[in-house]
């Protein structure tokens, strides 16, 4: 386990920057302790210093993991965010999609969400940004990248579709074997 290099961090940051935007902050500058980013075979733990401290007794070979899982980076060194951190991502969410009921299981199966299940959105959410997308009950579901801006949403037909899939809660049992 090793720190982010700083163009890992760049890359880490500029990619939760597109779901968090400026609370991104909160992240790293916590009330009840300093938390961090380290690497372990590609991917990146989100833990707190002490656990870190904790975690440097154990081999590298022999560590599972340790905190909450962001996401990996790919061989050609883009960043790509795992649902593990839909927790932080939902928490700290700059523009939020509330789906229908109706919407859910699409979404689960990995669907897109179109424009007939969209129950709310956050006023002013511009095209192409990350969203954390949400049931009528506030349980978030997963997170995407929304395809057309809420003013051009008005517009849409009921089957056009408004936010790209990215990641949703059923990956957990889809990618069970090669999530963690």
């Amino acid at each position: 386990m090793r720190p982010l290099t700083q163009e890992e961090t760049k890359t880490l940051f500029e990619k939760l920057a597109k779901y968090i935007g400026s609370n991104l902050k909160h992240l790293i500058d916590r009330p009840d302790e300093t938390y961090c980013f380290r690497l372990q075979k590609n991917k990146v733990y989100y833990l707190s210093e002490s656990m870190m401290r904790l975690a440097t007794n154990v081999g590298r070979d022999q560590l599972g993991s340790v905190g909450v899982c962001f996401g990996k980076f790919t061989k050609t060194g883009k960043f790509t965010l795992h649902i593990t951190a839909l927790d932080y991502l939902a928490q700290y969410a700059k523009y939020k999609i509330w789906i229908k009921p109706n919407g859910e299981m699409p979404f689960l199966y990995g669907n897109n969400v179109v424009k007939a299940h969209l129950g709310r959105i956050t006023d002013d959410t511009p095209e192409h940004t990350g969203v954390v997308i949400f049931s009528m009950s506030d349980v978030p579901l997963g997170f995407g990248v929304t395809a057309r801006s809420t003013v051009d949403m008005k517009r849409l037909q009921p089957t056009d579709i408004i936010v790209f899939h990215q990641a949703d809660v059923g990956e957990y049992l889809r990618d069970e074997n090669t999530l963690f």
